[in-house]
């Protein structure tokens, strides 16, 4: 079990490497962007940023969690291009129809939803996006199943990096606003898609097998209600929010938001490697023992992330916006904070949802996922339209928790009629606790604040931010080791990581092989025969960009 946890904890660093660093630099250009950005601003792209997460439900139709299944299915390189192909011409086809009507009537829409025109080539930039960056998902997921998890990373971190370039030049330099951001985007999917070019090749063939699409479709289509669902809960409050309050309000909203869900980066990177994981290992003898250990401290560590979140997302918020969204006295900061709170506990529960609703999808009974999910966001609107006429964007903030509270219920009950694992509740008793404490040792500190410091300068919020973070961690890990969550193997293996760690290595040369023009070396990961779940005793060797095998 060791050799597995540690090769899942690397995969996860290394998908989190990318995303980790562009985020901070995303984190410290807020000060700069909000001088070039107002409230309304960030509200539209609040709602613009909720179109397009549901236009990426619609443009792949739950193919693109049906081409990683199907590929462990493949037991040569000409089915798995025969996969691929299908899945290609059929989504180039249908999102084409799609894309059409909605570019013509971009106008009335725009008009629609923000009471003026001025945003339309901002939706239509945004629509041919989310078409082009619609097929990505091939040859990114090759990559996650082969765990060629270094490469993947350094993709998505050029594509980040050529993001945040772009939309510096054109929000700030050229000052473009809503219309520059996505300007950026598409001209960064463009650039990604001719990298791509490489990774395609070998998969894309003139072929397409209408038993394949059923099958597919069959496994993908029971997904889109629920990835339309999770979407629902997701973004759905901004446009009730935006119902009943001014689209600046909804901006403000968005900017509390975006700060609970950067425990989101986290989650994200550990998803990248769970789902090619859980696969790999769910025929090994002690599968539901990794999946449980798995479990246990993947909780724990985002009971940390959100308690430390819940205590300090308001002095991050006072400090990064500087006082150009809302004054330092202004009323609506307790709110911000509440919103900030429940936004980390909600990313919690989705993580409690992706670490005890995998039997659905290793057991292939994916029909229940959008019972779940459906259930969740029903709750999420119904909420929704209750709370916020009249507690406005806190009630917004309680909806989502609860939403994703449901649906961490409902995903864990229907995985355990048809995968049990037996879960280590004493041990996530402590954690949850712990993390309660914690929050609550943070939030009961004075506010340190300075006299001779600008109240609207970053350095007036940013050391309650500091210390009330230290406590948390503090007291966090010190009632953990009190109570005694670490067990002696488990101590034991830590120690031994640690020393490996410190002990010196000279590394050996590596076996290289060409990927997309560049010599990469393939040692750094594990190769698709170790990881793919058998079939007929046969494990499928993926194929590489530089493949040309037959």
């Amino acid at each position: 079990m060791g050799s597995k946890l540690r090769e899942l904890s690397k995969n996860i660093t290394i998908y989190g490497l990318g995303d980790v660093a562009v985020s901070i630099v995303s984190f410290f250009l807020l000060p700069i962007f909000v001088d070039y950005l107002d409230a309304r601003d960030y509200g539209v792209l609040a709602i613009l940023g909720s179109i397009e997460v549901v236009g990426k439900i619609v443009f792949r139709f739950g193919l693109d969690g049906a081409f990683m299944r199907f590929f462990y299915d493949c037991e040569g390189d000409e089915d798995r291009r025969r996969l691929a192909s299908t899945i290609f011409f059929f989504l180039l086809a249908l999102n084409g129809v799609v894309l059409t009507p909605l570019l013509i009537f971009a106008p009335q829409i725009a008009s629609w939803l923000f009471g003026t025109g001025g945003y339309t080539m901002a939706l239509r930039l945004l629509l041919v996006n989310t078409f082009a960056i619609g097929f990505t998902f091939l040859p990114f997921h090759v990559l996650r199943i082969e765990q060629q998890s270094a490469i993947f990373s350094a993709l998505t971190l050029a594509r980040s990096v050529m993001t945040i370039v772009l939309r510096v030049v054109f929000v700030i330099l050229l000052r473009m606003h809503v219309t520059g951001i996505y300007l950026a985007d598409v001209l960064v999917t463009g650039c990604v898609m001719v990298v791509l070019v490489k990774w395609f090749a070998p998969l894309i063939r003139p072929v397409v097998s209408w038993t394949t699409l059923r099958e597919t479709l069959a496994f993908g289509l029971p997904r889109v209600p629920h990835a339309g669902a999770q979407q629902v809960m997701a973004v759905g409050d901004r446009f009730i929010l935006n119902m009943f309050a001014r689209v600046d309000e909804v901006g403000v909203y968005q900017i509390a938001v975006s700060f609970g869900l950067t425990e989101k980066l986290f989650l994200s990177a550990f998803e990248s490697a769970w789902a090619p994981f859980y696969y790999a290992t769910v025929k090994d003898a002690d599968a539901r023992r990794v999946f449980r250990t798995v479990t246990t401290y993947g909780f724990a560590v985002l009971v940390l992330l959100t308690a430390g979140l819940s205590a300090t997302g308001r002095d991050l918020v006072e400090a990064m916006t500087h006082g150009r969204i809302m004054a330092p006295s202004d009323p609506r900061w307790a709110d911000v904070a509440t919103v900030i709170t429940w936004t980390a506990v909600g990313v919690l529960l989705q993580g409690v949802y992706l670490l005890t609703s995998i039997g659905l999808n290793l057991t292939k009974r994916t029909q229940y996922y959008p019972i779940a999910t459906s259930i969740a966001a029903a709750t999420n609107v119904g909420l929704n339209f209750v709370l916020i006429p009249r507690f406005g964007m806190v009630g917004a903030a309680w909806a989502n928790g609860a939403c994703y509270g449901v649906q961490a219920l409902l995903g864990y009950l229907f995985s355990q009629q048809f995968y049990k694992i037996s879960y280590e509740w004493g041990r996530l008793g402590r954690v949850a606790a712990a993390g309660v404490l914690a929050f609550l040792a943070a939030h009961a500190l004075p506010a340190v604040r300075f006299a001779s410091v600008d109240p609207r300068s970053v350095m007036a919020a940013l050391p309650d931010a500091v210390v009330r973070g230290f406590v948390v961690i503090a007291v966090y890990l010190a009632l953990l080791a009190v109570t005694g969550f670490l067990h002696a193997e488990e101590l034991t293996a830590v120690r031994a990581m640690w020393r490996r760690q410190r002990t010196p290595r000279v590394a050996g040369a590596p076996d290289s092989t060409e990927l997309a023009g560049a010599i990469v070396a393939t040692d750094v990961v594990a190769t698709a025969d170790d990881v793919a779940i058998e079939e007929n005793g046969k494990p499928p060797s993926a194929m590489t960009a530089g493949s040309r095998r037959t």
